[in-house]
């Protein structure tokens, strides 16, 4: 009780001496300390779980020096995984970031408190044996989930608990990558933030928060640590105009695969179906593949750092063949195209993971690919590491349609602005290529499909997201169509409404009273049994009805071709259920974009 006393009184004060701007900026700091460290402690357990389990399998190594314990970590991992989501959760934990999208458009940014933990114990199960998945989407959702209970525990507005959920999301890529702009653009171009002085500086101040600790915990290295030694040049720019199209078939190759084994695996309705299909095949595909193994970073990382291509060789059947640049050149290839397969097939059996990670693996890989392909055909001489990053960027813009989040991920993580020109060139033509086939990112696709996503476009969303169902009016008297004016009259007198809706026996809508039209006859008595209500009832067409399987978009529609100020509402079935009002219809409309204005 003396808990809750104090809070209720640090909360009163807090009401009557801090302003909510100046509030949201305190604890947009304490969810990116929060987030920050959420993102250190995951990306540390799967890092030692992973270099553990690689240093005991290396005892147990097939001819040829392939790992054999790669061949079943996997489905342990996927299998822990799945035994954890179910008995221990008990429920499902699904994508990270459709989750929080669907929560920014649907639910207030209102994320459940187990969400701060649950991502996060589960990606590790999985990724940490072996899974070929990313960590950034899990942390991002995890450091969502901080933002939006840190909201409600401090009782923010509606509006500043969705703010607090960007903030935790910009902090957490902020602090794994060490990166505070790429942070703040991930919330703007992959959770649709508006940017306007209310939502920039907290977004800031979170991101930089969550940078400075995974700074302070693991110092100055960030994932790819890299620094340029060739400039750009004008002679280049044909050579990534060619990248920028591969990783738009790269992209949109992600996009398609991804969908399709993923759906696939839904189709299969035991889980432990599922779960076996899944980890022998990507145990199968990691045993022959090393590099698809986890994350797939340590890889593309040495790829980067090196001088040739022997980390696609490290573990692998194949080592005898380090020295063949085809091969090797195969080798990526091959890499390119199973690595989505692999991160889908993960997931569809029951692993938890974001497909971020996996988007700049294949992006490294394609960038690392073209240069070294130019090269082998004694073509101007590129720089594999430059354009394996550029690669990053092109990929990373037509997965996840952020084309701003990748150029600023990349010059953040060379520490300089370098490769600012090919960067741009390669992720616009990239996602000019990729926008007439896919027009929203991976995360957003699904959403966009069922309605459930809220775009920058604030009009269209608007009528969109309505729940138009709860404007319905039903306080009519809906009149026999069997029935006289003596009906008629008595529904007048129980009714203050001007429309009375004529049904048959089995409720089925058939036309219309207006009052204003048989205002003459209702002071005539002795009409009362002879006039019908057939007789009276006013015909109607389609434009005057809308269904309740009928998108908001069909009603506006509606309302805006015809003269009506009411529309009636039908079942699937043609029954009467009540009117939909132009004036209650458009003041919603209007309600619901002041409450989801940032302004």
């Amino acid at each position: 009780m003396a808990f809750v006393d104090t809070y209720k009184r640090l909360h009163i004060w807090r009401l009557r001496h801090i302003s909510e701007q100046s509030y949201l900026l305190l604890l947009s700091g304490l969810v990116g300390v929060l987030s920050g460290t959420a993102g250190v402690v995951l990306k540390t357990v799967v890092h030692v779980v992973g270099r553990y389990v690689q240093a005991f399998g290396n005892r147990y190594c097939a001819p040829g020096g392939a790992n054999v314990l790669m061949f079943v970590t996997p489905l342990i991992g996927i299998l822990l995984t799945v035994l954890f989501v179910r008995y221990v959760i008990r429920g499902n934990i699904g994508h990270g970031i459709p989750n929080v999208l669907l929560a920014i458009s649907r639910n207030q940014g209102r994320l459940p408190a187990r969400n701060m933990y649950t991502s996060m114990v589960a990606s590790t199960l999985t990724v940490g044996l072996g899974g070929s998945v990313g960590l950034e989407a899990p942390i991002a959702s995890t450091g969502s989930a901080i933002g939006s209970n840190v909201g409600h525990f401090f009782h923010v507005s509606k509006r500043g608990v969705k703010l607090l959920l960007g903030c935790g999301a910009a902090g957490a890529i902020a602090g794994i990558f060490q990166a505070p702009l790429a942070g703040v653009l991930f919330t703007v171009e992959v959770l649709m933030f508006d940017m306007t002085m209310t939502t920039a500086v907290p977004l800031l101040v979170s991101s930089l928060s969550a940078a400075t600790v995974a700074f302070f915990f693991m110092g100055s290295e960030v994932q790819f640590a890299f620094h340029v030694t060739q400039d750009f040049t004008l002679s280049q720019i044909p050579f990534l105009v060619v990248l920028g199209v591969f990783c738009a078939f790269s992209s949109i190759y992600f996009l398609r695969c991804t969908d399709w084994v993923e759906g696939w695996f839904a189709q299969r309705k035991q889980w432990m179906a599922r779960l076996l299909t899944g980890g022998l095949v990507l145990g199968v595909m990691i045993f022959l593949f090393p590099p698809l193994y986890g994350e797939g970073y340590w890889s593309l990382s040495a790829l980067l750092n090196g001088s040739n291509s022997d980390p696609l060789f490290a573990d692998s059947l194949f080592s005898t063949f380090h020295d063949n640049n085809w091969f090797a050149l195969a080798i990526l290839l091959v890499l390119i195209l199973l690595k989505p397969v692999a991160t889908a097939t993960t997931i569809g059996s029951g692993g938890v993971g974001g497909t971020f990670g996996p988007s700049l693996v294949v992006g490294g890989l394609s960038g690392y690919f073209i240069a070294a392909l130019g090269n082998q055909l004694g073509l101007p001489p590129q720089s594999t590491a430059n354009f394996a990053l550029v690669g990053m960027a092109g990929v990373m813009t037509g997965v996840m349609h952020a084309p701003f989040m990748g150029v600023f991920l990349i010059a953040e993580i060379t520490g300089g602005y370098a490769l600012m020109v090919p960067l741009l060139i390669t992720a616009t033509v990239t996602y000019i290529c990729v926008q007439p086939f896919e027009k929203h990112s991976i995360y957003a696709r699904k959403l966009a499909l069922k309605g459930d996503l809220m775009t920058h476009n604030k009009d269209a969303s608007a009528w969109q997201l309505m729940d138009l169902k709860k404007l319905i009016e039903t306080n009519f008297v809906a009149l026999h169509e069997e029935g006289s004016l003596r009906d008629i009259v008595e529904a007048i007198q129980q009714c203050k409404r001007n429309l009375f809706p004529v049904v048959d026996s089995n409720g089925k809508f058939l036309g219309l009273i207006v009052m204003d039209d048989i205002r003459h006859l209702i002071f005539k008595p002795e009409l009362y049994d002879r006039v019908t209500v057939k007789e009276l009832m006013m015909t109607f067409d389609d434009r005057d009805i809308i269904h309740m399987s009928d998108s908001p978009f069909e009603v506006v529609e509606k309302f805006k071709l015809g003269n009506r100020y009411n529309l009636i509402v039908v079942d699937d079935e043609g029954k009467y259920v009540g009117f939909l009002s132009r004036a209650n219809t458009f003041s919603a409309y209007r309600r619901f974009i002041s409450q989801s204005s940032e302004e």
